[in-house]
């Protein structure tokens, strides 16, 4: 690159004073600073385009190798399923051929249920009789219907 020392750059703004003269060398001299800071903006965002490109294209590298390390697994695991498979099959066809064929022989289980029948619905974590022993509310009741159960007796004149 150009080797700038301070004797150059004196000589330079020697020769600016004397060429463009006192008057024009301020704006001369800012308008030269703005196209330097365009010109340096404009590099570094083609670098940072260049960087960005070389970034994509290392991801998609990744992205590739990834893929074909996959695709070696789900072969292997189709071929160990098939493996299976074929001894599965030659496991029960030995163990048909071998058990007795009276009904009786064979144990029925029977079907899991989930032991709550709601277990889904949600559950405060304070239990109800405590709430009933305590007084705190346990259903949900309107405004009409709380204000006609608490209303005051009427006074028979």
């Amino acid at each position: 690159m150009i080797d700038l020392g301070i004797s150059k750059i004196a000589l330079i703004g020697a020769v600016a004073l004397i060429v463009i003269g006192p008057e024009k060398l301020p704006r001369v001299a800012r308008t030269i600073g703005t196209l330097l800071g365009k010109a340096q903006r404009y590099i570094s965002d083609v670098k940072a385009e260049v960087s960005k490109s070389i970034e994509l294209e290392e991801l998609k590298k990744m992205k590739d190798n990834m893929q074909e390390a996959a695709s070696d697994v789900e072969n292997s695991i189709h071929t160990g399923v098939t493996d299976f498979e074929k001894d599965w099959a030659a496991a029960t066809n030995e163990a048909a051929s071998t058990t007795v064929s009276s009904e009786s022989s064979y144990k029925t289980y029977p079907i899991y249920s989930h032991p709550k029948k709601k277990w889904r619905v949600k559950q405060g974590a304070v239990p109800s009789w405590y709430k009933a022993r305590t007084g705190v509310r346990t259903k949900a009741m309107s405004g009409a219907a709380r204000v006609a159960k608490f209303r005051p007796a009427k006074l028979s004149a």
